[in-house]
């Protein structure tokens, strides 16, 4: 017959799983976000070209953010499934041009996309394992298309102000819904165009109309600074 010290351990075993598995699969949609390497790089910030070379002058991927509708969000969820890189070896050249790492020292990637899946793939992995996480992120990349969207309404990367409604319009209307257009400073103070939010349903395959969006503002005019 089991002691009560050994039924209590295995109860708190239980809870524990119990409260990573809820913690994996408890969120109502994801951010999908992408940003534009010459604002990352053309800030009081230095920045470093990967160790494959200079990425494409294209919106790379910075993460699919598994959030809740109040705003906030769950992370880190399971310490016990770190990521692998054997895991993604099919995916990695994708991963190079599609999700390239820009923080300094240079890298291959691997640290930026082990962080992105430690922090917030793990809160979804009831629904994504970690390649179809990644998997998904490089296909919601192909199906939104900023720079077309935004060359194609005239909105091109060579320095020039833009509307804050004219950039929101033109991915609005080659992708079909409402984005959250993150700016940032560059070092003559100018508000420039960053990062672009779209909002994509709980399995990670279609975007949906946001229901919150993040906090922060955008100056009347945004540069669209070129890589």
């Amino acid at each position: 017959m089991e002691s009560k010290n050994s039924i209590l351990v295995k109860l708190l075993l239980l809870l524990h799983y119990l409260s990573l598995f809820c913690a994996s699969e408890d969120f109502d949609f994801f951010y999908f976000v992408q940003q534009w390497p010459g604002s990352y790089c053309d800030t009081q910030k230095n920045c470093c070209y990967p160790t494959s070379g200079k990425p494409e002058a294209d919106f790379g991927i910075h993460g699919l953010w598994p959030n809740y509708n109040d705003g906030s969000y769950p992370s880190n969820c399971d310490p016990n499934n770190p990521f692998n890189p054997s895991q993604i070896s099919d995916l990695s050249s994708s991963l190079q041009n599609n999700w390239p790492t820009l923080a300094c020292p240079s890298g291959d990637g691997m640290t930026f996309w082990s962080h992105e899946w430690n922090k917030h793939g793990t809160c979804s992995e009831s629904v994504l394992k970690q390649h179809d996480y990644f998997e998904a992120a490089l296909s919601l990349r192909q199906k939104a298309n900023i720079l077309k969207a935004l060359t194609s309404a005239g909105i091109e990367p060579n320095g020039g102000s833009y509307s804050l409604s004219s950039i929101k319009g033109a991915i609005k209307d080659a992708i079909g819904f409402t984005p959250y257009i993150q700016c940032n400073v560059d070092s003559s103070g100018n508000s420039q165009l960053y990062q672009v939010y779209l909002c994509v349903n709980n399995s990670g395959s279609d975007f949906i109309e946001c229901s919150v969006f993040p906090h922060g503002k955008c100056g009347s005019d945004i540069q669209f600074p070129s890589f």
